[in-house]
């Protein structure tokens, strides 16, 4: 039971973007082969796949990062590197990812066997052959593929059920679960026994569901008290609710008190007191059940209400007919919406600033990206670096922050210094 987890946080990053290569046709008798650098391979994605078999998130627990394989670099004879091979990972049916820094969803996993893709890997660069022009007919640079970062996530397990059986600690819900599912939960009497979400398949009539035994709600579990804050999120995709109530009133309990207890637990977390529900009176078997019944019954209103026992299977028939003909009129459960998660938006775009007279920044992904596909040592490359400048706006930009002739610019973020020219 202790092995259940159903939130996790996980670090994940996909693979980094080959570099294009540089390199010039070598052959006998050739005395100026042209260039021939291939590209470099495309960086491994980060896939999530539901897998049916999983119920739980243990494994995060134990390993929290996970990356992905990076592109090779590109080879001669216009050769591209080999790709990154893409990471798999599986998690149950009904998890959601949060993005950690906004908190947004950015993925569903409501559906078995069908894999996501959440993180894309980056770019191959481009080789010297791509750069090849009838001007240029020696490019001695390369462009590096595009590098990516670590991000991270927050998993949560959201089960996924037709019906959802709730109420106060031993209300007889795992012992309802038994009965009326094959599953075989932990029954005793003492509070909590269920420490987990419990599912089953109830067949009925020709008509089957799942369903599942959430633990048990106690006064504030919306706000954190006893198990049912780390729980009810198992409520949220459930289209109805069985709420069980121990109509026999042991424990010096008032089921009416119980029942109205639970319901505001469950207004509190989001309104799902407002989930179709049917108010199940159980252990009807016990003497002191009848005597709470009438009381109950009102406390439920127009809500669908059924005595019955668990313990000795009366009222069952008539609670699963109900069940199923309720069921039948209700809409399929909706996943998340989901918000679209951009890997590279912290990649791409820069940034210029005035630093101090004389002194100016230009700092952003893009452009650490092209002082890697500079090579310093060759005048053609140098051009192209500061054509590529003043094509992308950053010579405008300096110029209408105040720099003159000579300036210094510090660009990327190692700082490389360069004078400034128009």
């Amino acid at each position: 039971m202790a092995s259940f987890v159903d939130q996790a946080a996980i670090r994940l990053k996909a693979g980094n973007g080959g570099n294009g290569c540089v390199s010039f046709h070598r052959e006998k008798f050739v005395l100026n082969g042209g260039p021939d650098g291939g590209d470099g391979g495309k960086g491994g994605d980060i896939v999530l796949l539901a897998d049916h078999n999983l119920h739980t998130l243990m494994d995060f627990r134990y390993q929290r990062s996970y990356e992905a394989e990076n592109g090779d670099m590109g080879q001669s004879s216009r050769r591209t590197g080999k790709s990154g091979q893409d990471l798999v990972i599986k998690v149950p049916v009904g998890t959601v990812v949060r993005d950690a820094r906004t908190d947004n969803v950015v993925m569903d996993l409501h559906e078995a066997g069908q894999p996501r893709i959440l993180l894309k890997g980056g770019r191959g660069g481009h080789g010297n052959a791509r750069f090849a022009t009838a001007t240029r007919q020696a490019p001695n640079f390369a462009k590096p593929g595009i590098k990516t970062f670590w991000h991270e996530f927050t998993l949560e397990l959201r089960t996924i059920a037709d019906v959802g059986l709730v109420g106060f600690p031993n209300a007889g819900k795992s012992s309802l679960l038994a009965r009326i599912t094959a599953a075989r939960p932990k029954v005793a009497n003492y509070p909590f026994t269920t420490l987990q979400p419990n599912l089953g398949i109830a067949q009925h009539k020709g008509h089957s569901f799942a369903i599942a035994d959430i633990p048990g709600l106690i006064e504030r579990a919306s706000e954190g008290a006893g198990l049912g804050f780390a729980f009810l999120r198992h409520v949220e995709r459930t289209r109805l609710l069985l709420h069980v109530v121990d109509a026999s009133g042991q424990e010096a309990r008032n089921p009416v008190d119980d029942f109205n207890t639970v319901n505001e637990e469950l207004r509190r977390y989001g309104q799902l007191d407002q989930r179709p529900q049917i108010v199940i009176a159980n252990k009807m078997d016990l003497p002191d059940s009848q005597g709470h019944l009438d009381a109950l019954r009102q406390a439920a209103g127009n809500r669908p209400f059924y005595p019955v026992s668990a313990a000795t299977g009366q009222g069952l028939t008539e609670l699963l007919d109900g069940v199923v003909q309720l069921l039948a009129t209700l809409p399929a459960s909706q996943p998340f919406e989901e918000e679209a998660f951009f890997e590279e938006e912290r990649v791409t775009g820069w940034e210029a600033v005035q630093e101090s007279d004389g002194v100016f920044a230009v700092t952003g992904g893009s452009m650490d990206s092209l002082l890697d596909a500079v090579n310093f040592d060759s005048f053609e490359s140098m051009n192209w670096f500061h054509r590529t400048l003043r094509a992308s706006g950053v010579i405008d930009r300096l110029r209408e922050l105040g720099a003159q002739e000579g300036d210094t610019v510090r660009i990327g973020e190692d700082g490389v210094e360069f004078d400034y020219v128009e």
